[in-house]
């Protein structure tokens, strides 16, 4: 058997899957290698206790990716082709307090400030014209999450130039906590909607973290918040099966050593077996900033340097597992069941909860557990037997402990803490229901992916503004590539836009397909849009992507001096300026050639979208 491919990736989580699967349909020969028996990273699913219950390791619900044109134009054919289907619930998210009274975040924007009125009706109406401001706002900053971003420092200048390009620098400087308190009056409100952008792993008071405020209503309201039928790991066989129809392979139980370089170029890899395999066009690494000078040689110490200190989250999660003989009820009713994100609080006071958030940051386990889980099989039961149930427990818990105890050695005993916690709001999560439990720790998290989870830190590092854009994780490593050593590429939860579920390899295979040559913009089918589509208006001269979102507004046409100045803005807020030359002109014309002239002739006289 040949050594010898175009691509090899080390890595075998869904970013580097993303990415590898673009280069596959583009017809390069490529080899996926996981260090672990199975694919999928933080993005897997798995019986873990008892045969057919199927719990989640990872990540459970898929947020961000509902944006991606991987899936709205299904780029892959994930969706047409190779079975991967997402349920949507009619409830994103939802909080139960101690007297177990709820707070709802509908799909449907009308049905959750009505809900929120019932708190605050001022509340309720800053909310909708929040949402609605966060919608627009999100139409023309999404594609900018799954393609390579602009230098930070450029982000900024841009954003500087126009008053919403102010507000979103104003939101991501800021903290979540800061900007919920100029909005909302009812602390119930403010800690729902601060738990649902605390899931990010991030204090409510930590700055540089505020976008998350903005963002999510608009991505609630749009897109709403799914999960794979079937479980998380869907989203993972679905990439699998794409590479290996284009010819591609996966590999596991394969553990990659180091990359090899010559001459300043990646060139393959070298297995701890000590067996090699060469990459004739790039290899992709799975490869977290701190962990760059294990696996990479001839990476300048200057870049090394600022890998190193990359900086990670404030504190993990604790999962607990549960396999369950009936299914979960709660105590607040059934519709509680029903949510994708559910949050039980131990306080409705919001000075409570940020100083236990506060807790977190020095080490402590505090009385009052920060917990959300819930039971997927309600919406979804292919996950367990028959009649069966599951429960799936996220409690926030640090690294390391103050008091010096070892995970290993406390874990059940932090986990008996969370279950009673759990049992004040699910009736039903009993001894006598309870088959099995499985509780893994901050330091488990690490162990399970020791060079993407640093230190339990699932998003690879923190969500902070100066470790944003280009400057994720650091500026030298924001466009996927390493300096000095060329043809390698980087994938993974701590490249842009962010830790969670985003298909973000697809701006690493972009960043690719450019070095390469090859043309990005023919990699898709073009399929019908899904129902998820969101029509935008077009008025003026619009350029739009293949998501139909809006990339550039063009304001004015002049002429200047010997060259056409097009003024407008990009993604509805970035100025920009492009001027077009003599020389220039002459090449777009025969770039056009005389068949597509003609028809740029008749297309102001042309209907609607009509070929």
């Amino acid at each position: 058997m040949s050594n010898n491919y175009d691509i090899v990736a080390m890595g075998a989580g869904h970013n580097g899957l993303t990415a590898a699967a673009y280069l596959a349909k583009a017809g390069k020969k490529v080899l996926v290698l996981e260090r672990k028996s199975y694919p999928g990273g933080g993005v897997s699913t798995r019986q873990l206790s008892t045969p057919g219950y199927w719990h989640d390791e990872h990540s459970s619900v898929h947020i961000m990716i509902q944006g991606n044109p991987m899936l709205r134009q299904d780029e892959l054919g994930l969706i047409g082709k190779f079975g991967l289907n997402y349920h949507y619930s009619p409830v994103p998210h939802a909080t139960i307090f101690p007297d177990q009274s709820v707070l709802f975040t509908y799909k449907d924007l009308d049905k959750t400030c009505a809900n929120f009125a019932t708190v605050s009706k001022k509340d309720a109406e800053t909310y909708r014209a929040f949402s609605k401001m966060s919608m627009k706002i999100l139409q023309l900053f999404m594609p900018g999450l799954y393609a390579p971003p602009p230098p930070l420092a450029d982000l900024v200048a841009m954003l500087d130039k126009s008053e919403e390009g102010q507000l979103m620098l104003d939101y991501m400087q800021r903290d979540c906590l800061d900007l919920v308190n100029q909005l909302y009056e009812s602390d119930k409100i403010k800690i729902h909607l601060l738990r649902l952008v605390s899931e990010n792993l991030q204090c409510p008071d930590e700055l540089g973290t505020g976008m998350g405020v903005l963002l999510m209503p608009g991505i609630i309201h749009t897109y709403g918040v799914s999960q794979p039928v079937g479980g998380s790991g869907k989203l993972t066989e679905a990439l699998v099966r794409c590479i290996e129809a284009h010819g591609g392979e996966v590999r596991c139980d394969a553990e990659v050593a180091q990359v090899l370089t010559s001459a300043g170029r990646a060139t393959g890899v070298r297995m701890t077996s000590g067996e090699e395999f060469t990459a004739r066009d790039a290899v992709i690494g799975a490869i977290h900033p701190h962990v760059l000078e294990k696996f990479v040689a001839g990476v300048p110490a200057p870049v090394r340097e600022r890998a190193a200190r990359a900086t990670l989250a404030p504190f993990s999660i604790m999962v607990s597992h549960y396999d369950l003989r009936e299914k979960a009820k709660y105590h607040a009713g059934e519709e509680v069941g029903y949510a994708t994100m559910l949050e039980f609080m131990a306080t409705d006071n919001l000075n409570e909860m940020i100083a236990d958030f506060h807790a977190l940051r020095r080490g402590e386990i505090s009385p009052r557990r920060l917990c959300a889980g819930g039971d997927e099989s309600i919406g979804d039961p292919s996950r367990v037997p028959p009649g069966c149930g599951m429960f799936h427990g996220i409690t926030f818990a640090p690294y390391k402990l103050a008091d010096g105890r070892n995970w290993d050695e406390v874990k059940e005993e932090i986990g008996d803490l969370s279950l009673a916690h759990y049992r004040k709001f699910v009736s039903n999560l009993t001894s006598d229901n309870i088959i099995a439990r499985k509780i893994v720790s901050p330091v488990d998290l690490e162990r399970s992916s020791p060079n993407s989870m640093m230190r339990g830190d699932l998003h690879g590092v923190a969500p902070y503004f100066y470790q944003s854009a280009g400057s994720r994780p650091t500026r030298d490593l924001g466009q996927f590539r390493v300096p000095g050593v060329e043809r390698l590429y980087l994938a993974g939860p701590f490249q842009h836009p962010g830790g969670g579920v985003y298909g973000a390899g697809r701006a690493t295979a972009i960043a690719m397909f450019d070095d390469l040559g090859l043309d990005f913009s023919q990699i898709g089918e073009k399929p019908e849009a899904p129902k998820t589509q969101v029509a935008v208006l077009r008025e003026g001269m619009v350029l739009r992507g293949p998501a139909d979102e809006e990339l550039m507004r063009v304001e004015a046409i002049r002429r200047d001096g010997e060259e056409l100045v097009i003024k407008g803005t990009s993604l509805g807020t970035l100025p920009m300026e492009a001027r077009l030359d003599g020389p220039s002109a002459r090449a777009g014309l025969k770039l056009l050639g005389a068949r597509n002239l003609a028809f740029l002739a008749s297309l102001p006289f042309r209907k609607g979208n009509q070929p």
